[in-house]
């Protein structure tokens, strides 16, 4: 089966007139596909993804607890990670670093890079089933506490990852998130949440791996980079993310080192063309972005919140 689901537009069709259509084959297909892309529309621009988007029936989600720099364009509409061009962002499910993420996810390609810039999907539930039994139970039983030290030059501010001033109001988004939140001596702010390792999709009924322990752990980082870090904090605890299992026990690294080899090998990437929307099932399936060269333009939205249940 070709993946993502390709689903293009007729000749000379205006997308709004196609609305229906394209509703019906996401409600019959997006469960089973995970992906589906839709080319050759009209989508003009960032307004005019911003109502594509909306148009499946649901708010627009903002972009709180970030864990990356963003932009945003429209309201519920963001740039795609501002992360170097030089630089591959690892394949992951929106959020999964929390309890609460978006259902679906869709992203606009407004100008293709140069060279590159690929947008990868792997599907979740391949992932899951590829991996080592023993790993993914061991994972799925202790669960992951991910610590995060926010700014000093080193992540994101705290003001941008809440996307607020006020400290009130960062403490009522970690009460209600259940997230333990300390302010250090220094005026910032250390956060430290136990989340999912594993879920269970709540339609399908099917077991993802989902997470993004390989993201956070310092092990992800380039050598020279980890080895700075290490050298000028006194403590694991306060680098600027990291993540322990949820009794706060080392993760090991050759089980990090499988999940990543089992993301590169069932990752799947395309080329974008200028107008191009990928439509995720964000349960089902995970993303990343390829090195580029030259301009890219690619913009964000989410939609349908879904809280985690302890599986």
């Amino acid at each position: 089966m070709e993946w993502p689901l390709v689903v293009g537009a007729p000749a000379g069709a205006d997308l709004q007139a196609c609305l229906g259509a394209l509703h019906e084959t996401v409600d019959r297909r997006l469960h089973e596909v995970g992906a589906i892309l839709f080319r050759g529309f009209a989508v003009s621009g960032e307004q005019g993804f911003q109502r594509f988007a909306r148009s499946f029936g649901h708010p627009l989600l903002s972009y709180d607890f970030a864990s990356t720099p963003r932009s945003a364009v429209e309201q519920g509409v963001y740039t795609s990670t501002e992360y170097p061009a030089h630089q591959s962002i690892p394949l992951h499910n929106e959020q999964s670093y929390t309890l609460q993420w978006p259902m679906k996810i869709w992203f606009h390609c407004m100008q293709p890079a140069l060279s590159g810039g690929e947008t990868p999907i792997a599907d979740s539930r391949r992932v899951y089933a590829r991996l080592d039994p023993r790993l993914v139970e061991r994972f799925a039983r202790k669960r992951l506490l991910y610590v995060r030290n926010y700014g000093n030059g080193l992540d994101l501010p705290w003001q941008r990852a809440f996307n607020t001033e006020d400290r009130a109001a960062v403490e009522r988004y970690c009460a209600a998130q259940q997230i333990e939140f300390e302010w250090k001596a220094d005026g910032e702010l250390r956060t430290k949440q136990v989340c999912q390792a594993v879920a269970r999709h709540p339609l399908t009924g099917e077991m993802v791996w989902f997470n993004q322990a390989h993201l956070f752990h310092v092990s992800g980082l380039a050598a020279a980079v980890r080895e700075a870090l290490l050298e000028v904090v006194d403590d694991p605890v306060e680098l600027p993310r990291n993540v322990y299992y949820g009794d706060g026990s080392p993760l090991e690294e050759q089980a990090l080192d499988e999940v990543r080899g089992v993301l590169d090998e069932t990752s799947v990437h395309f080329p974008w063309q200028q107008g191009d929307v990928l439509m995720l099932d964000n349960m089902l399936v995970a993303h990343g972005r390829r090195p580029f060269t030259g301009p890219r333009r690619v913009v964000v939205a989410m939609a349908e919140a879904f809280q985690e249940a302890h599986v």
